[in-house]
Order: structure tokens, then C-alpha cells, then sequence
């Protein structure tokens, strides 16, 4: 099993910044994609970035251009660098992996709230 502890949410201001870490621990091994979503409150919840092992990335379409996913292999860890934030941008933002054997895992979740 893969366990994810996702940190670094908070509230920030319109046109603000913030960087979300998730930390994977267990069968790292196993790990082929990491990335995040989020849900906001009577939504669904939607792709925001993902990341390969061999980099590739992907992102959902609110956000391209103002996050950056990236990865940290050594220390396990998947960042989400998020500028330009907007109201909208509200949501829980989960860590989620998936291995090779296609397994999914999500983390806790982090809330970001994005007011003035």
C-alpha cells in the first residue's frame, strides 16, 4: 500500500500563490503516477495536475498556465505550485497515486481557500 500526506494549504488572497506538498510513503516502488484533484463544496471532484514517472504531465483546463505540477523523486514527494489563484480555485486539494498494477490511492486532503 501507498499512504499520502498532503500539506501546505491555507488561505490566500485572490492573485496570491501557494505550494502544496504530498508526501508518499509504503510501496513507493510501485508508484507510477502522482498527482492532485479537488472538490469543492457540491461539486464533483476534477483532475488538476498529473505527473508521470517519466515527467509527463497533464493538466486540467481551469488551470493551465497558473499551477505547475511537479516531482521529487528522491524524497518522494509531488509538488503543486499554484499562481494567480482565484474565488473559484476554492476547493479540498487531494494527493492521489496510482501504481502499476493500476491501484489508486488518495490522500487526506488540504483545503485551499481562496478569499479576501
Amino acid at each position: 500500500q501507498v499512504q499520502l500526506v498532503e500539506s501546505g494549504g491555507g488561505l490566500v488572497q485572490p492573485g496570491g500563490s501557494l505550494r502544496l506538498s504530498c508526501i508518499a510513503s509504503g510501496a513507493i516502488n510501485s508508484i507510477y503516477s502522482m498527482g492532485w484533484y479537488r472538490q469543492a463544496p457540491g461539486k464533483q471532484r476534477e483532475l488538476v495536475a498529473t505527473i508521470t514517472n517519466e515527467g509527463t504531465s497533464n493538466y486540467g483546463d481551469s488551470v493551465t498556465g497558473r499551477f505547475t505540477i511537479s516531482r521529487e523523486n528522491a524524497k518522494n514527494t509531488v509538488y503543486l505550485q499554484m499562481n494567480s489563484l482565484k474565488p473559484e480555485d476554492t476547493a479540498v486539494y487531494y494527493c492521489n497515486t496510482i501504481t502499476t498494477q493500476l491501484t489508486i490511492y488518495w490522500g487526506q486532503g488540504t483545503q485551499v481557500t481562496v478569499s479576501s
